[in-house]
């Protein structure tokens, strides 16, 4: 699984002109699901994402949590495109994205895993055609990849 994180001042989701998501101070996900993913590399991710420390304590640092921020929200929007392959021409190939039987289960098992730690969790439309607006905070924006834990 790969994951860009995005800590933001506000995200929303737009589907068909009609806003179906919107979070305040937190994180937008972005959550690219391979066929070889498993529970396993959800967790691990989940644990990541929960414990980074990227907003501010009082003094200005990049000190605090999600869990310990006031507010803090995440919005999850499933992104198989993370999973492009580029490396022949210029047309990038899907191949490693997991199809939806796949996707499905293991995005949703993502988000129940967050939810499990009391933070409050919206998301996009899987496979639909999404407007995603973000009001970057910092920026700051990190990629997570649980197949090299880098």
């Amino acid at each position: 699984m790969k994951v860009v994180i995005q800590r933001v001042s506000e995200a929303s989701v737009t589907v068909n002109q009609e806003e179906i998501s919107r979070i305040s101070s937190g994180f937008l996900l972005l959550i690219g699901v391979s066929e070889e993913d498993t529970q396993e590399d959800a967790d691990w991710l989940v644990k990541k994402v929960v414990q980074l420390r990227v907003f501010s304590d009082d003094s200005g640092k990049m000190n605090r949590s999600i869990q310990d921020i006031q507010g803090g929200e995440i919005l999850c929007v499933s992104q198989f495109t993370l999973l492009a392959d580029y490396k022949k021409g210029n047309r990038p190939s899907f191949i490693k994205a997991a199809k939806p039987d796949i996707a499905i289960p293991l995005f949703e098992y993502f988000k129940a895993q967050i939810s499990k730690y009391q933070i409050p969790v919206k998301s996009g439309v899987f496979g639909a055609d999404m407007k995603v607006s973000i009001l970057n905070d910092g920026p700051v924006t990190i990629l997570m990849d649980s197949k090299t834990k880098e």
